[in-house]
């Protein structure tokens, strides 16, 4: 597996994601979809900074939150309902031998398109399989290729005032479209330093995504819309069932 991207394995970067990215209204239709499963044993993968585990746990759910960043970890923390989760270090690979028998496992934000290589995503799709119950489900989302959401990724500068008060400027320019990968920059500058993160997402069809998932042991029983973003992303509803 690749490293994380130093937006979440950065502690400089880390502590501000809540800061940049604090509307977290993509999350309802997990907390819906976990009460339409009737989960009660959830992994979160690519936790990040915890956001859903720790609502989840707030509800009495038992979440098991994994990701390879372990600054985002150290964030997700330090939230309220953060010490109902259980949290691992590492990617998926980490729950084999380790998580079984949960409802549910969920990918969220941009999780599923982090994995470029085929190889990486192929490991991944296995380790979830081996952490779910029979009939358990994976439901995670992913961006719509034709809709070409990098279009509108690179930003203007905008100066930023940071939670302890620093003031810099923040932008974010696409540098690659070799689809299906697709690669950014996000710089925040300060005056006493520049930090960086470059990300490379890929975008893969949906025959594609369905396909995968039927080899690695997943039926497809659904795929919905984004509520919060309608036209421009799936929402893979996938049910295992072992042979």
């Amino acid at each position: 597996m690749r490293p994380p991207d130093a937006g979440f394995a950065d502690p400089r970067l880390a502590v501000l994601y809540d800061f940049f990215d604090d509307d977290r209204s993509d999350l309802d239709v997990y907390e819906a979809i976990v009460d339409e499963l009737r989960a009660r044993k959830v992994v979160d993968v690519g936790c990040g900074t915890g956001s859903l585990a720790v609502r989840l746990a707030a509800r009495g759910i038992e979440v098991i939150g994994v990701d390879p960043a372990v600054a985002s970890i150290d964030v997700a923390c330090t939230k309220p309902y953060a010490d109902g989760v259980t949290w691992l270090e590492g990617d998926a690979t980490t729950l084999t031998g380790r998580v079984d028998g949960a409802d549910l496992a969920v990918m969220t934000g941009n999780v599923a398109q982090v994995f470029v290589d085929d190889a990486d995503w192929a490991a991944t799709l296995s380790a979830i399989h081996g952490a779910l119950r029979d009939g358990g489900w994976f439901v995670f989302e992913t961006r719509r290729p034709e809709m070409r959401a990098w279009e509108q990724w690179t930003t203007s500068p905008a100066e930023v005032v940071l939670p302890d008060g620093r003031r810099g400027t923040d932008t974010m320019t696409v540098t690659e479209v070799a689809l299906p990968l697709v690669t950014f920059e996000s710089m925040l500058t300060l005056a006493d330093e520049t930090l960086k993160s470059v990300s490379t997402l890929r975008f893969r069809e949906r025959a594609e995504i369905e396909d995968d998932l039927r080899r690695h042991g997943f039926e497809v029983m659904d795929v919905r819309d984004a509520p919060d973003r309608p036209g421009r992303e799936w929402v893979f509803l996938a049910q295992l069932h072992r042979e």
